[in-house]
């Protein structure tokens, strides 16, 4: 049943027209397309995609709602500062990055908020 599904990630935006400028311009993201108003959809690797829609409840979480898979984390973080994306730091029990980047057994990992107060996370297996 699901096992053999796309998966896609969903993410709510208060301002539809601000989340798409910050998925282009920061992330280099182009809409495949836009289902109805009010809403975006991305393609991304292996089938996966991207449904932003709009609602006044985006930036509610305090959570990572979303992430990307990487085999060199170091580059995607280097190149998504040069177009302006600002990576989290954190400190905290069991969790604490360095230059935004944090390192433990399982992999290395980053994190970082897109236009909406959306925590999205960047990570590679070790």
């Amino acid at each position: 049943m699901l096992t053999d599904l796309d998966i896609m990630a969903v993410l709510p935006a208060k301002d539809i027209n601000r989340a798409k400028d910050f998925y282009r311009d920061k992330l280099g993201l182009e809409p495949a397309e836009s289902p109805e108003e009010g809403s975006l959809f991305y393609r991304g690797g292996h089938g996966t995609g991207l449904l932003i829609y709009q609602t006044d409840n985006a930036g509610t979480a305090k959570n990572t709602q979303m992430g990307w898979a990487t085999d060199n984390l170091e580059r995607e973080v280097e190149e998504l500062r040069a177009r302006g994306v600002v990576f989290e730091e954190y400190d905290m029990p069991g969790l604490k990055t360095e230059n935004g980047i944090a390192t433990s057994d399982w992999g290395k990992a980053a994190w970082f908020l897109d236009s909406e107060g959306n925590i999205l996370n960047l990570s590679q297996r070790a």
